[in-house]
C-alpha cells in the first residue's frame, strides 16, 4: 500500500483532499493536528509534547498497511520522513486561501470568534499568523520554511494547486500513486 504526506498552508486543502484520498483509497487518514494539539476548550491552545506526539501518530500508523498524514509536521516529524511514499504539496492563491479559513472559523465557532467571544483573541491570533504564511521566514511553518523542507526530500514531491476541486486533485494523486507503485 502507499503513505502519502500532504502538506500546505492552514486552509490549503490538505485535510479535504487526505479524507478524500482516505476514502478512495480505503487507508487510514491522520491530521497532524490530533497529534499537535491536546484536547482542550477552547481548542488549539496547548501543544502536546514532541515524544508524546510521536508516540501517538506511530501507534495510530502500526500496523496499517497504507496511510495518508495531512497537515504540517516540520521541525518534530522526522522521524516519520523515511515513511513517506509520495509528498504532496498545495499552494492556494493567499486571498482564497484566507476567505476559506475565515468561512471555516465562522461555520465551527460562531459568536464565540466575534469580538466579546471566549475565543475572539484566540482566532484573531490563529488568522494573523495564517496570513503570515507567504512571506514570513523559514523559522515558523511559512511557505519559505516548506520550500526549504521539500527541496532536501528525495521522496517524490507532487506541486498541485489546491483552486482545482478536490475530487479532480485526488485523481491526479491517485494517477501519481498508481504510476509510483508500478515503477
Amino acid at each position: 500500500m502507499v503513505r502519502i504526506h500532504i502538506l500546505g498552508a492552514s486552509g490549503s486543502g490538505t485535510t479535504t483532499l487526505g479524507r478524500l484520498i482516505g476514502e478512495r483509497l480505503r487507508i487510514l487518514h491522520l491530521d497532524t493536528d490530533t497529534f499537535f494539539w491536546m484536547p482542550t476548550e477552547p481548542p488549539f491552545t496547548t501543544p502536546r509534547p514532541v515524544p508524546e506526539r510521536l508516540q501517538l501518530i506511530e501507534q495510530a500508523m502500526a500496523g496499517a498497511p497504507g496511510w495518508v498524514l495531512t497537515g504540517s509536521a516540520l521541525k518534530w516529524g522526522t522521524p516519520l520522513e523515511p515513511l513517506y511514499d509520495l509528498i504532496v504539496f498545495l499552494q492556494l492563491d493567499p486571498a482564497v486561501r484566507m476567505e476559506r479559513i475565515r468561512r471555516r472559523e465562522a461555520e465551527r465557532y460562531g459568536n464565540r470568534i466575534l469580538p466579546g467571544g471566549d475565543m475572539a483573541e484566540t482566532s484573531r491570533a490563529f488568522l494573523e499568523w495564517a496570513a503570515s504564511y507567504d512571506t514570513a521566514g523559514p523559522e515558523q511553518r511559512s511557505l519559505a520554511a516548506h520550500e526549504a523542507w521539500l527541496a532536501g526530500r528525495e521522496t517524490p514531491v507532487l506541486r498541485l494547486d489546491s483552486m482545482r476541486p478536490a475530487e479532480e486533485l485526488a485523481e491526479v494523486v491517485l494517477r501519481h500513486t498508481v504510476i509510483g507503485q508500478a515503477s
